[in-house]
């Protein structure tokens, strides 16, 4: 029972205590699940451009930070897959600056001899049914980057087959393409010069 000489104002007080409390606990729950689900849709990301079997460290706490022009500008994600504590791969954050609509933010995975493992694009504001086949959800083009290398086409083929080079384009799109297929031959000349030290890189913020 309520004490009778407890006032209204006590009484409210108590209640805004208790409602605190509650609403505390399920912002608290809420954020572990949320941050759960983070971790899987991130994991899942990773995979598509980093095969699960190339590791057994945790490439989402694995990450050192880099600055290079040829990955976009400011700092540059890279996540780095070992296994049995020798680097097996990285998976670099990557942006073409010249899409036809603006910036196109990819996920790039090379392996230690400098193949791609794969390509996905994370972001990007093309025309809808012109350059939006640069998503795996629209089309199987981004998978021709598979296991490809700085060597495989040689350099001077690495852009579009209107331009000599040996990726498709798309009907009535050749920015989109063109820029993309520029973006993975940068990324590629980037991991060929600095591939082996980005594994020796202090961990940094991912």
């Amino acid at each position: 029972m309520v004490p009778e000489r407890w006032s209204p104002a006590v009484l409210l007080g108590l209640a805004a205590v208790l409602a605190t409390a509650l609403l505390a606990g399920i912002h608290h729950g809420t954020r572990e699940r949320i941050a759960v689900r983070e971790q899987a849709r991130a994991l899942e990301r990773l995979a598509a451009v980093l095969p699960p079997a190339l590791y057994d460290n945790d490439p989402l706490a694995d990450t050192t930070v880099v600055h290079d022009a040829r990955l976009g500008p400011g700092p540059r994600t890279v996540w780095r897959a070992r296994r049995g504590g020798a680097g097996t791969a990285v998976a670099l954050s990557v942006t073409a600056p010249d899409g036809y609509a603006g910036p196109i933010d990819l996920l790039v995975g090379i392996d230690r001899a400098g193949r791609v493992l794969g390509v996905r694009v994370t972001g990007h504001a093309e025309t809808p049914g012109l350059g939006d086949p640069i998503e795996l959800r629209r089309s199987d083009w981004v998978l021709g980057f598979d296991g490809r290398s700085l060597t495989d086409p040689p350099p001077a083929r690495w852009t579009v087959r209107r331009d000599g080079g040996d990726f498709d384009q798309f009907t009535g799109a050749t920015i989109t393409p063109r820029a993309v297929v520029a973006a993975v031959a940068r990324a590629l000349a980037f991991h060929a010069e600095s591939g082996d030290a980005l594994f020796a890189l202090p961990a940094g913020p991912g």
